[in-house]
């Protein structure tokens, strides 16, 4: 049996830590040892649901084989203390579990992943970044620091999975990596639980007082400045004196959900706008929206557009990351260039307007969400690593 280690700084409900679990949950399957070491995600304050969710995965993991590892100093910021223990208690998980082949998750656990990959002679590494990290999230001193990190690193990385095209050219753009030491794999979604009707009975537009007539224009994600959240708002503002009915809905937590409620009590809007908070019921949510709209400033993939396509939603989305791989322009949705208030506004009444151009949109979609599905995922990433260890 092939032994695999995985590792990832935190295991909470955004998308590369659902990737990464599912990845491991699925290669088990495959007759793979699978070893995931994570730190204890204390960073992500969840909510008792949200711990609650990824508890329940995290069995499911382990009754499928995967061996869990809760390494305590492994967090996501860089504190030079807990990243000094983290990697000997790494270096003594690897020589103990003896992996054939290293697969590091995004930028921490990358660096510290594949130094004891380095210096304990581990055969194959692989590195997923998950996502854009050299623009959009830090300051450009820090961005130009990891920069300089991946390109160091990349020399001791067999291969390095991007997500999505974008992600692949940012590499070879930046000098990171070689095109050949770099293979897509897109993020995948188990789809069928988004395309198939939910046999869940519960009257959801009642629960949130929507009326028939009320068009929803529906986000999910984290409420942070990178996600564009406020965008979306100054968009509807836009919309409403066209189409008054329209009701936006953020799904999700974060930062700004108390700036975004102040404006919306602000704008005197209150009635027209619902926050929901964290959900794990996101297959069923997602058929309340008519248009699933992602303001992005920077985005690895975007996992969620994925779901809202599985669910037959015409999408609205930055043109900006990863995004461009799964939307295209005109056919599942509109893309829009990142803080663009008025295109949002302007892609968002043209949906509104137009019911045949949604269906014909989300029809599109569903079709294309085939191409992103968890299976494909799974295959891509068993061809890979058979490959590389033989």
């Amino acid at each position: 049996m092939i032994n695999i280690l995985h590792v990832i700084t935190r295991l909470d409900m955004g998308g590369s830590a659902q990737n990464t679990l599912q990845s491991c949950i699925r290669l088990a399957e495959r007759n793979y040892r699978i070893v995931l070491v994570c730190g204890l995600s204390h960073e992500s304050n969840m909510t008792a649901s949200e711990s609650a969710a990824v508890a329940k995965k995290i069995s499911i993991a382990r009754k499928k084989g995967v061996k869990v590892i809760f390494l305590k100093p492994l967090v996501r910021r860089i504190s030079p203390l807990f990243d000094t223990m983290a990697f000997f208690g790494l270096l003594q998980i690897v020589y103990r579990e003896k992996p054939d082949l290293i697969h590091t998750h995004s930028s921490k656990a990358g660096v510290l992943g594949r130094l004891a990959a380095l210096i304990l002679r581990v055969s194959v590494v692989v590195h997923t970044p998950h996502g854009h990290v050299f623009y959009g999230h830090f300051s450009k001193p820090l961005s130009y620091t990891f920069l300089v990190i991946e390109r160091i690193f990349d020399k001791i990385t067999d291969c390095t999975i991007a997500l999505t095209d974008g992600e692949r050219n940012d590499y070879i753009k930046n000098s990171v990596s070689r095109y050949n030491k770099l293979i897509k794999i897109h993020s995948g979604v188990d789809i069928d639980k988004f395309i198939m009707q939910s046999e869940n009975d519960i009257d959801f537009r009642k629960i949130f007082s929507l009326r028939p007539e009320d068009l929803v224009v529906g986000t999910v994600g984290w409420l942070l400045p990178i996600k564009g959240p406020s965008h979306l708002l100054e968009a509807m503002q836009m919309v409403w004196p066209n189409h008054p009915a329209a009701k936006l809905i953020y799904v999700g937590k974060g930062e700004l959900e108390k700036e975004l409620r102040d404006r919306v009590d602000a704008l005197g809007v209150k009635d027209r706008v619902l926050f929901l908070g964290w959900r794990s019921d996101i297959a069923d949510i997602m058929r309340l929206f008519d248009i699933f709209a992602l303001p992005s400033l920077n985005e690895g993939m975007g996992r969620v557009i994925v779901e809202a396509m599985a669910s037959g939603k015409p999408v609205v989305a930055s043109n900006t990351g990863g995004i461009p791989d799964l939307v295209i322009n005109g056919k599942t949705g509109y893309l829009v260039e990142p803080r663009d208030v008025n295109g949002f506004a302007e892609a968002i009444n043209d949906l509104l307007e137009e019911p045949s151009l949604r269906r014909s949109m989300g029809d599109a979609g569903q079709q294309r969400s085939h191409l992103f599905s968890e299976d494909l995922m799974i295959k891509k990433i068993d061809t890979l690593y058979q490959e590389l260890l033989t």
